[in-house]
């Protein structure tokens, strides 16, 4: 037995490399979209390579033109970046899901003022507060 500790990952990744402190706002972004829109939702996004194009492009030109913080989020316009130009490589990935055309259906009534619906053909779900009515798309 070796006294001294092995670990056999010299061609793994090293996320140890990513920057202190970026993750976190890109995953604030992530979780305002979450609770916004639903979990996952921009897997679903009709158009989606060229709405997140536009939107990475509109984030990057409000940073450009000294805004830092997004108004709405208050999260940096570069994590609201960072996010769309994630989604733009996961849907060139072969993995990519394809767009699903949902079949909304009502799965619970929270008691947080929303109604969660849940498609029946993939994992997407979606929160609508109580007295809208669904958008279908």
């Amino acid at each position: 037995m070796n006294e001294n500790g092995q670990k056999f990952d010299g061609n793994k990744p090293r996320f140890s490399l990513i920057p202190n402190g970026v993750l976190t706002p890109v995953v604030n972004v992530l979780e305002f979209g979450a609770k916004k829109y639903s979990e996952g939702n921009w897997r679903f996004v009709p158009n989606a390579r060229t709405r997140y194009f536009d939107a990475a492009h509109r984030h990057l030109d409000a940073w450009w033109n000294g805004q830092v913080n997004d108004p709405e989020t208050n999260e940096p316009h570069l994590a609201h970046v960072i996010c769309c130009l994630m989604f733009l490589l996961s849907s060139d990935q072969k993995s990519a899901p394809k767009i699903c055309q949902h079949n909304w259906q009502e799965a619970t009534a929270s008691g947080d003022g929303h109604r969660t619906f849940v498609c029946s053909k993939c994992p997407a779900q979606k929160a609508v507060p109580h007295g809208e009515e669904i958008d279908h798309e």
